[in-house]
This record gives structure tokens, sequence and C-alpha cells, in this order.
């Protein structure tokens, strides 16, 4: 794919836009021709690197973690349309307003187990970002941002997912990632409209991670336009990556070159991989996830907006493969 110069004013995570757009609603679906899975890079396997993972993520560790927006700068690339595919969607197992910019989720339910931080390793600093535990054959899939899993060439080590992250408590334990996967968009040149990852966990004390937890469920070639909640773990300031940290609003498109979605939001560094839920019920904080919190502009006219990508094909792809493994 032809890439362009990184534009200094597209920042992951952290900044974004005003004027609406007219949302576009789907096209008639049409099955997808076969493409490049999705990368899969092994992490902590063996019982003995598990073991390493979880020592080595101290509450202090946690408390201090970068930002992953603070470390890099996003590739912009041509505008591509993300290729669509039949509609599928995955019910979850199992009031707060809307639009709301950016609050504590004090609504309770599952999001708040499901949820969680990630933390890891990238270039020999600690880091964060955020993602969701979903519904899963094999009951141990955490879906985030492409950026989350792997950057520059290589993957992020060292990786765990937090759910029910509060105030430095882990009340579900830390689970370390048995692999993470991305896809081969994002694997291949960072395509901001393909910013999608995933991890798949190890067992932790003899169970599953939605055993544990629960899971959200997931949804994938769906109409734009839609009402969504976004939540994350926001730690760049004002915010401090302690509390689960929410947006609602309608989705616009981005007009701006990428095939992304917007929801007004003023998260910050932090939040990225934070899932977006279509069909949100704030009465059991279930929802089915169909984007994640990915980047924003750092323009006065976009500030207000975060993007996050279209959940076409290939984050199909990617879930199914997770899900498999």
């Amino acid at each position: 794919m032809k890439r362009v110069s990184p534009l200094r004013s597209l920042v992951f995570a952290t900044f974004g836009g005003a004027a609406l757009v007219s949302p576009l609603l789907a096209t008639p679906a049409h099955a997808a021709p076969p493409s490049p899975g999705p990368s899969v890079h092994a992490q902590a396997t063996a019982t003995a690197d598990q073991q390493r993972v979880q020592r080595f993520w101290t509450p202090q560790r946690m408390r201090s973690a970068t930002p992953m927006e603070k470390l890099f700068t996003p590739k912009r690339t041509l505008r591509e349309e993300v290729r669509r595919g039949l509609a599928k969607l995955v019910p979850p197992v199992s009031v707060q307003s809307i639009p709301n910019g950016g609050s504590p989720w004090t609504g309770g339910g599952a999001v708040t187990r499901t949820g969680g931080r990630v933390f890891f390793t990238y270039q020999g600093r600690t880091a964060s970002c955020s993602g969701d535990a979903v519904t899963s054959t094999n009951k141990s899939t955490v879906i985030t941002a492409g950026h989350c899993v792997k950057l520059g060439g290589a993957w992020h080590t060292n990786w765990v997912f937090v759910p029910g992250y509060n105030n430095g408590n882990t009340p579900h334990g830390t689970w370390t990632a048995a692999r993470t996967l991305a896809t081969p968009q994002w694997t291949a040149s960072e395509n901001i409209s393909y910013d999608v990852g995933a991890a798949v966990v190890n067992q932790l004390d003899g169970q599953r991670l939605t055993d544990v937890v629960g899971g959200q469920g997931i949804a994938f070639n769906q109409p734009r336009g839609q009402a969504m909640y976004a939540f994350g773990y926001p730690a760049a300031a004002p915010y401090d990556g302690s509390r689960l940290i929410y947006c609602s609003g309608t989705t616009i498109n981005d007009f701006l070159g990428q095939s992304t979605i917007g929801l007004r939001c003023n998260m910050t560094g932090g939040s990225s991989g934070g899932p977006w839920f279509q069909s949100f019920n704030e009465s059991t904080g279930a929802g089915i996830q169909n984007s994640v919190n990915s980047y924003k502009y750092n323009l006065p006219f976009l500030n207000a907006y975060m993007f996050g990508p279209y959940f076409g094909t290939d984050a199909q792809n990617l879930y199914n493969t997770a899900q498999a493994s």
C-alpha cells in the first residue's frame, strides 16, 4: 500500500473534531475476497514466563506506566475503504446519560469487569493502554488497538490484561498473554483504519478469563452512524489512569481521509484499545463491541472527537483467529 508522510496533527487516542458529517449507511453486504490473515505473536506460554511477567507488573510499575500515545506518532495513509462482508453479531454473556464527553463510569455492571487496563513493555519502557474481554470460543480473548500490541516493527513484551482495574487494585487478577495478534494491514504498514489488536490470555489459577469476568458481545460489518458508548482508562492529564471513564453519543465518519468512525469524547492517552459498544444497556453494563479507541486529531475543529476503526472483515478475521487459538 502506498504510504504518505505522517501528519504531526494526528495523534493516537488524544484529540478529535467538531463539524458533524452525515453518517453513511451500510451498503448491501457481499462476501469479501480472501485476504492475508492476522499476524500472531507468541508471548508468555511457559509457566515460568507467565510467573515472571506477573512478578514484573508490580502496583508501582502499573501506576507509573506511560500512556502509549505519548511514545509515538501514528502514520496517516491514503483513504482506503475498509473491506466489508456479511454482518456478524455475537451477543454478550450474561442510567448514565447520552451524550457524554468523558466522565467516570458509576453505573457498575458488566463493563466494570470486562473492561480493563493493558500493560506492556515498549522499547524498554513500561506503557499502558485499555482493552475488553469478549465472548469467545476459548473464553480467553481480549480486544484492543493494534498499536497496543505492536508498533514500529516490534511486538510489545510483558503483555498483561488487568480487568476491572481500579485505583491500583486488581480485583480480578493480572492475566498474562499467551499470544498477541494484529490485523495484516496494521502489521504491514500501521494503517490507522485497521488499528485493531487482540490477545489470547493464559489461564489464571486454573480458570479462563470470561468464566471469571464475563464477556461482552462483538459485531462486524454493522451500519455506521450508530449511538455508541466508549470506555477506557485515560492516563494523561486531566486523567490519571485510576478509573474507568466513558463517553457516549452518535458516531460520525472521519472525513479527512480515513475509513474510521468518530465519537465526541475527551479521553486522553492510555484509553487506546478501550471498547466502543452499540446497543449498550446502561442498567447491566453490557453491550456489543464494535470498535476501539484509536486516535485523535490535534486540530482546533476536530479535537473534541475520538476516532476508532470500523470493524469490517479483517477485524472479524482477527477475532476468529484469536478465539480459535
